[in-house]
C-alpha cells in the first residue's frame, strides 16, 4: 500500500493538523460542520498570506462541499492552495483529509472548500497585490 502521507504532500501545502476532540462534536456524533469551516478559514491563511505579504480579509466561500463526516480521534490535515490572484483577491482551494485508524491508516477527504480573499492596507483598504512587490 502507497504511503497515504507522500501522496497528499504531492502539489499541495500542508497548512495545519490538529485533532478532533469530543468538545467539537455535534448532536450526530460527528464533528460540527462549523468547526471544520474555521479550520479551513485558519489554514487558508498560510497560503494566502504567503501571497499577499500584508493582512488579507475572507471575502466569499465560493463552496464548500462536506464529503464524508469527521470523528473524534480522527487527525485533520488541511492543504491549502493559491489557485487565482486578480488585483487585490486570492482564490485558494483547501483539501482536508482525515486520517483515521492508527493501527491501520487510512486518510479520507472529507472536506473541500474555495474561498476568496481580499488584501488590505493599514486603512482595511483594497490594497493591490502588484504594491506589495509579489508579481
Amino acid at each position: 500500500m502507497p504511503n497515504i502521507n507522500v501522496i497528499l504532500l504531492i502539489g499541495k501545502q500542508s497548512a495545519i493538523k490538529i485533532v478532533a476532540l469530543p468538545r467539537d462534536t455535534n448532536a450526530s456524533d460527528s464533528i460540527f460542520g462549523g468547526w471544520i469551516m474555521s479550520q479551513i478559514d485558519i489554514a487558508r491563511a498560510v497560503a494566502a498570506l504567503e501571497r499577499a505579504k500584508c493582512k488579507i480579509v475572507t471575502v466569499a466561500v465560493n463552496m464548500i462541499e462536506f464529503h464524508e463526516p469527521i470523528f473524534i480521534g480522527d487527525l485533520i490535515s488541511c492543504y491549502a492552495e493559491v489557485i487565482k490572484t486578480g488585483i487585490t483577491s486570492i482564490i485558494v482551494k483547501v483539501e482536508v483529509y482525515a486520517e483515521r485508524h492508527p493501527l491501520n491508516k487510512q486518510a479520507v477527504k472529507v472536506t473541500e472548500a474555495e474561498l476568496i480573499y481580499v488584501a488590505i492596507d493599514e486603512n482595511h483598504k483594497p490594497r493591490k497585490l502588484s504594491d506589495l512587490g509579489t508579481e
